[in-house]
């Protein structure tokens, strides 16, 4: 089968990786939900770390520690606070709210980016961008429907998680320049480890043998996305696979469905798809 695959051109090998990191991408969703009806967030915020932690050291090792050496030790401890946060925030929300939504607002995490490349990296945006960034939060009003609906607490946690993923994401664009992938992807779960223990020791219950399954379930498909996903943009340009992402809303849709028996409001899908369109076409700006 390996083989078989090998021998399929590059784009379409690209597509169905990035298909299964999707879908992994969404299971990851259902565990931590899944978690979290049997553990306080934090705990879970702290298994997914360590669990990480467990799963990666083999293959750091199989390449040598030397790969995991920091050359800005300050930077990558800013970026694992901000990501301890903004993953606190996710798994928060992810209780709270639909999944669909959930994975809706998510989308907004490359506007966020974009702004804060501008503010912060220097980069030049125009016009274009700019429009296709307010059409992104057109979209993300869409969903939030303020002044029709309340915006609800577990929605705002959607954007804090979006924002704070899009700051994490801008710090490992820096950390590129200086730092290996091995290290950037490691000492993150390293970091965020202890930083979700220490809080969640206040309110510490151990996992029954079902919740070791949602956890581990959780760390697994995570993991198994992220392979799949770096592995997809190895093959082809990011601008071939960006419109795939939508994919996740249909996914979430239907194992939310499923398995929470949960159906989101027909305006989830219409600014999910608002801000997925801006957010492709900023993403082809910034390739161009």
């Amino acid at each position: 089968m390996i083989s078989i695959f090998n021998k399929l051109p590059a784009q379409t090998r690209a597509t169905c990786l990035m298909i299964v990191a999707l879908f992994m991408f969404t299971v990851m969703g259902i565990c931590i939900r899944l978690s979290a009806e049997h553990l306080p967030v934090i705990e879970v915020v702290f298994f997914r770390n360590f669990l990480a932690v467990l799963i990666l050291l083999p293959l750091v090792a199989s390449v040598g520690f030397g790969s995991l050496q920091m050359h800005r030790p300050k930077l990558f401890f800013v970026r694992a606070a901000v990501n301890a946060v903004g993953m606190f925030c996710g798994f928060t929300a992810l209780t709270l709210i639909p999944l669909a939504q959930m994975t809706a607002l998510s989308f907004t995490t490359p506007l966020f980016v974009t702004i804060g490349a501008v503010l912060f990296l220097g980069e030049i945006i125009r016009a274009r961008r700019i429009a296709a960034i307010c059409v992104g939060f057109l979209g993300t009003l869409t969903i939030l429907q303020p002044g029709v609906d309340n915006v609800t607490f577990g929605a705002l946690l959607a954007l804090v998680h979006a924002l704070t993923i899009a700051i994490a994401s801008l710090i490992v664009k820096v950390l590129t320049r200086s730092d290996s992938q091995h290290a950037i992807v490691t000492w993150m779960v390293v970091m965020q480890t202890p930083l979700a223990l220490f809080p969640s020791l206040w309110v510490w219950q151990w996992p029954d043998l079902f919740t070791w399954g949602f956890l581990w379930g959780m760390a697994l498909s995570g993991t198994i996305a992220h392979l799949c996903f770096t592995r997809a943009f190895s093959l082809v340009e990011i601008t071939a696979l960006q419109p795939l992402e939508f994919i996740k809303l249909p996914f979430s849709v239907i194992l939310a469905w499923i398995i929470f028996a949960e159906w989101p409001g027909l305006w989830t899908f219409v600014g999910g798809a608002i801000i997925f369109a801006s957010t492709v076409y900023v993403t082809r700006r910034e390739e161009a």
